[in-house]
């Protein structure tokens, strides 16, 4: 990891970071379609659970096919071997869901492994150095999506920002009306579930870029 250069260069506004909610059947395709037709995406993290890797595949397939239309990463959250059955972009990694060094093995030298680090510098610092495309910083905000064992403070941002150049994801209870000071704190990408799925998706998608672009205006 090497010096941050962002006093001297202007930052890029946040990117969007969606995480499917998980039930995936039914409509969720076209919904998916209409929210990458809406604005900016970076990427889209298929999370599902429970499924064996067959129904997870069967299901993951088509949305991965969506996503590489739009160009948009497709990640695959906890599983490296769901990751690597579906040639995915990447691998989004809990603290217990393997290593960076098992991940890389597995999927190759392109893919991109991000690692939950919850609000620990410590973690942090140590999936950077093992290789991490990301990490990723959370909860800020309560949140219906997973259970909350960790609260992260805007602090943890801003000191990554200062001394690193690997991308930091905030998670956890964002929306379009709270990211402002997330974005502002150093995040390089706003991960959203809850508020783009429980609601107009096409909607949301328009109202985190518009929040995320003037946090930096």
């Amino acid at each position: 990891m090497s010096e941050d250069t962002a006093d001297i260069v202007p930052r890029e506004p946040a990117a969007l970071y969606l995480i499917s909610p998980l039930d995936v059947t039914g409509d969720f395709p076209k919904r998916l379609e209409r929210a990458l037709s809406a604005g900016d995406v970076a990427a889209f993290q298929f999370r599902v659970k429970d499924l064996d890797q067959h129904e997870a595949a069967r299901l993951a397939e088509p949305l991965q096919a969506i996503c590489a239309a739009h160009d948009v990463a497709f990640i695959v959250n906890d599983s490296i071997a769901l990751a690597k059955r579906l040639g995915a972009d990447g691998v989004h990694l809990g603290q217990e869901d393997g290593t960076v060094e098992e991940a890389r093995k597995a999927l190759g030298k392109d893919a991109q492994i991000g690692v939950t680090c919850n609000a620990s510098r410590h973690l942090a610092m140590e999936a950077g150095e093992n290789g991490a495309d990301y990490v990723a910083f959370g909860a800020f905000f309560p949140t219906t999506t997973k259970e909350v064992k960790h609260m992260a403070g805007l602090d943890v941002l801003e000191w990554w920002q200062s001394l690193f150049e690997i991308p930091c994801v905030a998670i956890g209870g964002l929306t379009p009306e709270n990211c402002g000071d997330v974005v502002k704190a150093g995040a390089d990408f706003i991960c959203a579930s809850c508020a783009v799925w429980n609601g107009d998706e096409a909607e949301a998608v328009i109202a985190f870029n518009t929040a995320m672009k003037a946090a930096l205006a």
